[in-house]
């Protein structure tokens, strides 16, 4: 098991975390090791996400990397975006999707590393997305305004709605039967089978983190150092527990035998691991906790050889996100309701979206690029630069 996280500093850390159990037949002692620093990034690191094998990054610099963890080495960039990477989700070990400021969900080949399909999703910026528990779905929010619903396995638009604030954070529930979408301090929980609006949890300062401990508990996260556990059918807070000295900028939880673990990062600079109670009113004991001595911004964990039984669907029957009439074509497509039919942009020509490496001067594209390569690229921008000046 390992802790990962991403900071202002530009630098993910990576902690190896081990259990030991006392002779005694007292508790489990855990304890974080530091066991890699990786430095690949050139802004701040905005999101993170994790499957088996890869660790993937999201930066203000616009690239996406790709750390693996089993061979503890940097295995490449993404530059696709032009924008700030917002948000990063695997669906298993098949896919990962995409999300940043220029408005785009980029859905990736995670094994190939090539970008399947490329949506023009939103007006304004996509600030966040999460995948339905069965692969065939996607929230996104944005600064347009709206929530769209997406089909992956054709890859296009089925529906937006129009909500009155710029949402921020939209996160399924484990089993997918309700959803919540969280603007500022107010946490609107919906029903999928109703698409509507059940209830509103108003948490005390705004909302940074969400994490779905069960079908009905969410766990709060904000500018402050508590973390609230609120029962999303009563609406009810459960229990508050002070966490952190400073504001709570990202959580995870887990699974494991004998243990459900909820993971805070704050900007504090630590990371916290709790083990959880039964009941949810009872606050969570502390397990172990790291001080990184640096800003936090984001946080994931890697389960060593299997990711969380409840994050992905055996590969054999795991659906395909995007259809395979889809994954021949690497498409830009303006988001569009079928119902409102907005129109669609014409798709660009492989000159303008071709693999970076094939094409003569560096470009942003749909491929792999190593780190190696990306700084070159970037020592090339600056000089071009230079010399309009």
């Amino acid at each position: 098991m390992e802790l990962v996280a991403g900071c202002y500093e530009q630098v993910l850390f990576g902690f190896a975390v081990h259990r030991e159990r006392k002779a005694s037949g007292g508790h489990e002692k855990w304890t974080p090791v530091a066991d890699f620093t990786h430095h690949a990034h050139t802004a701040c690191l905005s999101a993170v996400a994790i499957n088996s094998r890869f660790v993937v990054t999201g930066s203000k610099d616009e690239t996406i990397h790709i750390y693996d963890m089993k061979k503890k080495v940097d295995h490449g960039a993404l530059v696709h975006h032009n924008g700030t990477i917002t948000c990063l989700k695997f669906h298993g070990n098949r896919h990962l999707i995409s999300g940043a400021e220029d408005g785009l969900i980029c859905v990736w080949d995670a094994k190939k590393w090539e970008c399947l399909k490329s949506i023009k999703a939103h007006k304004g910026h996509v600030t966040f997305l999460s995948i339905h528990p069965s692969g065939k779905l996607a929230l996104s929010v944005g600064t347009d305004k709206t929530l769209r619903t997406w089909n992956l396995v054709e890859g296009r638009s089925a529906f937006i709605k129009n909500i009155k604030q710029n949402a921020h954070i939209v996160e399924w529930s484990p089993k997918g039967e309700k959803y919540i979408v969280v603007i500022l301090n107010k946490i609107d929980v919906y029903r999928l089978d109703t698409a509507s609006v059940t209830g509103t949890i108003t948490n005390e300062k705004r909302v940074s983190s969400v994490t779905f401990l069960s079908e009905s508990v969410l766990a709060v996260g904000g500018d402050e150092e508590v973390v609230r556990f609120f029962d999303t059918d009563s609406l009810m807070c459960l229990c508050e527990f002070k966490a952190h000295e400073n504001r709570v900028k990202d959580m995870f939880s887990f699974e494991i035998p004998e243990h459900h673990v909820i993971v805070t990062a704050s900007s504090d600079g630590f990371i916290k691991m709790w083990k959880l109670k039964q009941d949810k009113e009872v606050p969570p004991f502390l397990l172990c906790e790291v001080n990184t001595n640096a800003r936090l911004t984001c946080l994931g964990v890697w389960l060593d050889s299997a990711t969380d039984p409840k994050e992905s669907l055996p590969p054999a029957a795991e659906p395909s996100l995007v259809s395979k009439e889809e994954q021949s074509k690497s498409s830009t497509e303006e988001s569009g309701d079928v119902v409102l039919e907005e129109e669609r942009q014409s798709k660009p020509s492989m000159k303008k979206r071709g693999l970076t490496g094939v094409s003569k001067k560096p470009t942003k594209g749909s491929g792999l690029v190593s780190t190696k390569k990306k700084k070159m690229v970037d020592t090339l921008e600056k000089k071009r630069k230079r010399k309009k000046i």
